[in-house]
């Protein structure tokens, strides 16, 4: 087993690939972003999808990108503050 690997969870994951759709973005882009391998990946993205977190939209090329939604953005934002408040040390 190697020393100091950390799995993420559902929240850090999350961040990275919300974070990784401020601008819009192809999915192998966002991919890379938020350090997934590829079936991982399509279980988030297309859950991302079916709950409105991602949108669909055109590059400046005409080609699909991704780009998060205002309900994603309401999402990232609660995420970092549970995430802010978990990891203060402030009690």
């Amino acid at each position: 087993m190697r020393g100091n690997v950390r799995k993420r969870g559902w929240g850090t994951i999350t961040i990275d690939i919300l974070e990784a759709t401020l601008t819009p973005q192809k999915k192998m882009r966002i991919m890379y972003k938020a350090n997934l391998n590829y079936a991982r990946f399509n279980k988030y993205f297309g859950d991302f999808l079916k709950k409105g977190f991602v949108e669909k939209t055109s590059g400046t090329d005409g080609k699909v990108c991704y780009r998060i939604s205002q309900r994603g953005k309401t999402l990232l934002v609660v995420l970092k503050k549970a995430q802010e408040l978990v990891s203060s040390d402030e009690l």
